[in-house]
């Protein structure tokens, strides 16, 4: 075949493609690589009309074929596109990258539209494979194509947004190279914007800062961005949320801070980040309610901050919320996910703050949760201070000796501690080896003399050691006063000062001051009230009494609060309201059904406002209860008599004469 012979074999096939006539084409194609085995147009036509027959791996075979002849002809390179466009397969998709790479190495000098197009492609198949910094670096060099043609301020603004659009979906997957550029394509778009301000430049740099707050090392950025915005709006109160909210996951509370603080509540007073700022501002200072009220209601409006959390967990435990701060501790760790950077420190510390909740919770099933939050901790099995809460959890699962094995480590590789001998201390306390633990809890004080609750364990030591050092002035009494004086929500601190003050100095009026206030830290205090009730019925103080059972049997749910509704309902008894005395007495045995004392005084409530029906059953459940309550049995009796149930009435006081002889009530029945 001479070359013309296969310049027109060539055209045949060209026509014979044109009229999709492709098994004509491949004929002549065949033809044409017997004379000429590497003629590339040849190569390149069966690729075409392989495709087109459906058969891809031949089409691909020959258009690779036709690339190793002539690698910077741009025919067979957009055959080999066309044909991986048209795969259903993904795994072309590797490939088909690579041929679009070719093709803008091969556009790049000429056909600039074209090269526009195949980038486009490019950014778009890299985009669906979650390429990330491939499609940021390629979107750039399409980007820098346009500059150097040329292009407008209006176009070059649509691009650098298409960028963002491209890259802020899935910010999850990206590296720092990635979000760097993410964040340069923000700047260059807010740059370029036309109307400024604007709402569209108001909302990207809205999106700007949200971006920069998600990247811990650009604090200096992410400041900067803020206060610019503030200048162009400064009716906004978004960029100053945004600073807030970053100085409080930062853990600072600078000067700066604590102003940026205050110009967000002066601009907006019900924003979320303002009242949450305001609530760490009152933990700082002392003023714990306020804070947990503060931060209560700031992480009502914005609750997707750790930080903000933690700080109202903190705010709990410091006046005794010890559940609610564990539920706290739960959302800051809830709300960190899996953390990096600076938030593995919040982590770390949201984690700590719950185990030391729960092991002031003080059951065996807390103590289990304690142990599981230790574990978690980052270098947790070399903090001495988490060993030693460790050692606490063990205590309150008395898993004695695991805790005594931690005490004795941690006083040899950390005897300059506190947390050590209090470890000690507890140990020794729980043993009633009182002697060893006053020498540890003194320990722990000359360490640490501001914890409350050394004083209070320490005093509590003292108080069950011996009678003199329970009397002693100088010694319980001035340690329970100590703890009180530094955590003024320790209800029982305040407890065993109204023990002291009931028990050892005789001041019922002072007794009952303490008891109070400690049962008004803690309404589950069931001792405290009812001391407290009881002394004002002694002081004669009756409104006082009345005033602590009515607060309490409003706020208790059915079921609770036993010990009000008996005294309620015994006072009522007393002075002559049977019915309220029924339905105070009745509350009290939801909560305590085998209560026999509780039945016996129901009975009588029964009987003197009429009931004898009910009387006579509450007496007999009283008797079943606890056999050796004469007075109800005799009550029953007499009951039977009254009803005229005669014979039984006889029985029954015979059965109390076998146990009593001489039990007069029975003898006149």
């Amino acid at each position: 075949m001479s070359n013309k012979e296969v310049k027109a074999a060539l055209k045949s096939a060209r026509d014979a493609i044109r009229n999709k006539e492709y098994k004509e084409a491949l004929k002549h194609c065949k033809a044409v690589l017997k004379q000429e085995k590497n003629n590339y147009n040849a190569w390149v036509f069966i690729g075409l009309a392989a495709a087109e027959l459906e058969q891809p791996d031949q089409a691909k075979g020959a258009y690779k074929k036709a690339i190793e002849l002539e690698p910077n002809q741009l025919l067979a390179w957009q055959g080999l596109a066309n044909l991986y466009e048209k795969s259903n397969q993904t795994d072309v998709n590797g490939d088909l990258a690579d041929v679009y790479q070719k093709l803008l190495e091969l556009y790049e000098s000429g056909d600039k539209q074209k090269w526009c197009d195949v980038c486009n492609k490019l950014v778009e198949l890299y985009h669906q494979e979650k390429k990330y910094l491939e499609v940021a670096e390629t979107w750039q060099k399409l980007i820098r194509m346009k500059q150097e043609e040329g292009a407008e301020k209006t176009e070059l603004h649509q691009l650098w947004k298409k960028m963002i659009h491209l890259l802020k979906d899935s910010r999850r997957n990206h590296d720092n190279k990635t979000g760097q550029l993410l964040l340069t394509a923000f700047e260059h778009a807010l740059h370029s914007a036309d109307t400024v301000p604007g709402e569209d430049h108001q909302n990207l740099y809205k999106d700007f800062i949200q971006y920069l707050s998600k990247f811990p090392h650009e604090v200096a950025r992410l400041e900067k961005a803020c206060h610019d915005m503030m200048a162009l709006y400064p009716t906004m109160s978004y960029p100053l949320e945004v600073l807030c909210l970053h100085f409080v996951q930062s853990g600072t509370l600078s000067e700066k801070a604590l102003h940026c603080f205050s110009r967000l509540l002066e601009m907006d007073a019900n924003s979320g980040p303002g009242i949450i700022c305001f609530g760490i501002k009152c933990l700082k200072e002392n003023k714990y309610k306020e804070a947990v009220k503060s931060l209560t209601e700031g992480l009502q409006k914005t609750n997707q901050c750790p930080a903000a959390w933690y700080y109202l967990a903190e705010a709990q435990m410091k006046i005794h919320e010890h559940r609610n701060a564990v539920l706290s501790c739960n959302q800051a760790l809830e709300a960190l996910g899996t953390p990096e950077g600076p938030d593995f420190q919040w982590k770390n510390l949201a984690l700590q703050l719950k185990a030391e909740t729960l092991i002031k919770i003080a059951d065996a099933d807390a103590a289990e949760e304690a142990i599981k939050a230790l574990e978690q901790i980052a270098d947790g099995s070399t903090d001495p201070v988490v060993l030693a809460l460790r050692g606490r959890a063990y205590l309150n699962k008395s898993l004695m000796d695991q805790a005594s094995k931690i005490s004795q480590e941690l006083l040899l590789s950390h005897p300059h501690l506190a947390e050590t001998y209090a470890l000690e201390g507890f140990i020794h306390y729980s043993q009633k080896n009182y002697e060893q633990a006053e020498k540890s809890f003194l320990n722990a004080i000359e360490r640490k003399a501001g914890t409350a609750e050394y004083h209070q364990y320490l005093g509590l030591t003292y108080w069950f050691m011996s009678d003199e050092t329970k009397k002693d002035k100088g010694k319980a009494l001035t340690q329970f006063l100590k703890a009180a004086k530094l955590d003024s929500y320790l209800g029982s601190a305040f407890c065993y000062l109204g023990n002291y003050y009931r028990d050892i100095a005789g001041d019922k009026s002072r007794a009952r001051g303490c008891y109070k206030k400690a049962f008004e830290l803690d309404e589950t205090d069931e001792e405290s009230g009812t001391a407290a009730v009881n002394l004002s019925v002694e002081l004669g103080d009756m409104d006082a009494a009345l005033s602590i059972l009515n607060e309490v049997t409003e706020k208790a749910r059915p079921g609770t609060a036993k010990w009000a509704w008996l005294h309620r309902g015994l006072y009522y008894l007393r002075t002559g309201q049977p019915s309220q005395a029924v339905s105070d007495l009745q509350a009290a045995l939801r909560a305590d059904p085998k209560d026999s004392n509780c039945w016996e005084s129901l009975g009588e409530a029964y009987l003197n406002r009429g009931s004898y029906s009910t009387a006579l059953k509450s007496f007999r459940k009283a008797s079943e209860l606890n056999p050796g309550l004469v007075y109800s049995i005799y009550r029953a009796a007499a009951l039977e008599q009254i009803l005229g149930k005669y014979e039984n009435a006889i029985a029954t006081y015979q059965q109390i004469l076998k146990k009593t002889e001489n039990y007069v009530p029975a003898l006149k029945g």
